[in-house]
């Protein structure tokens, strides 16, 4: 009974992005069952993605154990093994800061604030990335469905998954994982080697 109620909880928590119609109760078993407090990705500390702002474009993906050591267990595990963190429970959910979002691992700008709303999914969505050459859409034939996956194109790293029921101007849903991503605030764009994003803020 207890590897069934956890075989169905993991289920729920990789399944909770595609269903955006989830229900209060579901989202609060989910929660209480994975008991776990997310690892902060304070974008004010250093870190992966951080050292890397500026060389992106040239970035080179390090050997696992060295990405091991970079991230912490949950970042690790949903970059580079396709991993969900819990929802309503992560760094990003519920931020209204402007600015941008890069791979924490590589650095690369992936969504804008300007592009984010709220899904009721409990992960931070987009209608649309930052920078389009920077995502890359596989198949994914995971879990008895098929959804389409989002990695970033540098880092190769797993952000979460696009669906086609999001609101206009595109009708498409990003729902990524917090893990995956570092928030860099529209004030500290210059200084961290994204001046480019700043006229996007300034237009508004």
């Amino acid at each position: 009974m207890k590897v069934l109620t956890i075989g169905i909880v993991t289920l729920l928590l990789v399944l909770g992005c595609q269903n955006p119609s989830m229900t209060q109760q579901e989202k609060n078993t989910t929660k209480e069952a994975e008991g776990v407090k997310m690892a902060s990705t304070n974008p004010e500390s250093t870190g992966p993605g951080k050292e890397k702002t500026g060389n992106w474009k040239n970035y080179n993906k390090p050997d696992d154990a060295t990405l091991k050591k970079m991230l912490t267990p949950i970042q690790y595990k949903v970059t580079q093994h396709e991993g969900t963190e819990p929802p309503f429970n992560n760094e990003y959910d519920r931020n209204k800061r402007e600015g941008i979002y890069v791979d924490i691992v590589s650095g690369e700008p992936l969504f804008s604030s300007l592009d984010k709303f709220d899904s009721g999914t409990g992960w931070p969505s987009f209608t649309r990335p930052l920078e389009p050459g920077n995502i890359v859409a596989r198949e994914d034939r995971s879990l008895f469905t098929t959804r389409t996956e989002v990695r970033s194109k540098h880092g190769d790293s797993h952000v979460g998954h696009v669906f086609p029921d999001g609101p206009k101007p595109t009708g498409l849903r990003y729902c990524m994982n917090s893990a995956a991503l570092r928030f860099v605030p529209k004030e500290d764009l210059e200084k961290e080697g994204y001046g480019e994003y700043k006229s996007l803020f300034e237009q508004k």
